[in-house]
């Protein structure tokens, strides 16, 4: 698992999708965020090779809100608990995801998400680069 000082060096993600550096056991909002997007970090576990971590995100997007075009330094997982949004990756088409939807971005990859008129729910994992930002704009 990481350390807490060694999760506070990495940063969560850059300022244009709102995200700031945050100790995983704090489950603080992180200051700077993004209006209308809320997450909460529920764990981040170290694999047993220590060049990754997995780190596992709830997040609640306010009916209209879109989540800035960005990348991770490895895979997102995620499903749409709850709503419905335009999920935008770039060399992909746009998709619309509703409750039950699933979808992976691949590392690297720019995309954004538009939420619909209706608050969204999504659950998210990350398994990303130990040491680099979750996160960078786009």
């Amino acid at each position: 698992m990481l350390s807490r000082r060694g999760f506070v060096n990495c940063a969560l993600c850059a300022v244009a999708t709102g995200f700031a550096a945050v100790a995983v056991e704090s489950q603080a909002q992180p200051a700077g965020q993004t209006s209308g997007v809320t997450r909460k970090i529920l764990s981040t576990e170290e694999l047993p090779d220590g060049r990754y971590v997995v780190v596992q995100v709830a997040a609640e997007i306010a009916p209209g809100a879109t989540v800035a075009r960005h990348t991770h330094p490895g895979i997102e997982s995620s499903v749409i608990l709850e709503g419905e949004a335009e999920l935008l990756v770039d060399g992909q088409p746009n998709r619309t995801l509703r409750a039950g939807d699933s979808f992976q971005i691949p590392a690297v990859a720019p995309h954004s998400l538009r939420n619909g008129s209706g608050a969204t729910r999504v659950a998210g994992t990350y398994t990303v680069e130990k040491g680099k930002p979750l996160a960078s704009p786009a």
